[in-house]
C-alpha cells in the first residue's frame, strides 16, 4: 500500500506516510467489510495526519479522502435503501436538509455562534455568501455541489465580525453529506 500518493521534497511537509498508509489500509478493510469495525464519513471527515518532512501531497491525501468520504456515504445511501427503500433514504435526507435549512433561516440573523472576543474565526460576510448558496440550492434556484461547499474559503476576522470556526465546520460536514447522499 505504501506509495499510494506522490510524495512532496524531503524539505518541505507532507501528510505522515505511515499513518496515512494505515489509514487507508483500514479503510479499504472496512469499506469490504474485513473487519469488525465500522468506519463512517463522519470518521474519514475527522481523520488527522501529522506533518512531516517529506511525507505524502497533502492535496492528493485530502482529494483521496473526499472520493472515500463520498463511496462510504454512498454504500449507506445503498444499504439503507435496500434495507428500508429508496423513498425511506430520500425523506431521511429531507429531514437533514430541513434541519440545515432552518439553521440558515434563523430570526436573529445570526446563523452562527460569534468567535470568541478577540479570537480569530471566519468572516461573517464570506460564510454568509455561502449559505446563501447554499438556502439557493435548497429552495432549487442554485445548483450546487459538495464540491462547491468543501472547496469554500473564508477571510478571517476577529470577535463580533467572525463566526466560530468549529460550528461553521460541523454545519458544512453536515450539509456535505447531504448534498453527497443526493449526488
Amino acid at each position: 500500500m505504501s506509495g499510494m500518493f506522490n510524495s512532496v521534497p524531503a524539505m518541505r511537509t507532507g501528510y505522515d506516510k505511515d499513518e496515512v498508509d494505515e489509514f487507508f489500509e483500514h479503510a479499504r478493510q472496512a469499506y469490504e467489510g474485513r473487519t469488525a469495525d465500522r468506519l463512517t464519513s463522519a470518521d474519514i471527515q475527522a481523520s488527522t495526519f501529522d506533518l512531516t518532512r517529506g511525507g505524502y501531497n497533502t492535496h492528493e491525501v485530502d482529494a483521496a479522502l473526499d472520493r472515500l468520504e463520498a463511496a462510504f456515504i454512498a454504500r449507506q445511501r445503498a444499504e439503507y435503501a435496500a434495507a428500508h427503500g429508496q423513498q425511506a433514504w430520500m425523506n431521511a435526507l429531507a429531514e437533514r436538509a430541513r434541519s440545515l435549512y432552518g439553521r440558515l433561516g434563523r430570526p436573529d440573523g445570526e446563523k452562527f455562534a460569534p468567535a470568541d472576543r478577540g479570537a480569530q474565526g471566519y468572516d461573517k460576510d464570506d460564510v454568509d455568501d455561502l449559505c446563501d448558496r447554499l438556502i439557493g440550492y435548497f429552495d432549487r434556484q442554485e445548483p450546487l455541489t459538495a464540491g462547491d461547499i468543501r472547496s469554500a474559503t473564508f477571510g478571517r476576522a476577529r470577535g463580533a465580525d467572525a463566526y466560530d470556526e468549529a460550528s461553521v465546520d460541523a454545519f458544512l460536514s453536515r450539509a456535505v453529506e447531504v448534498l453527497l447522499g443526493v449526488e
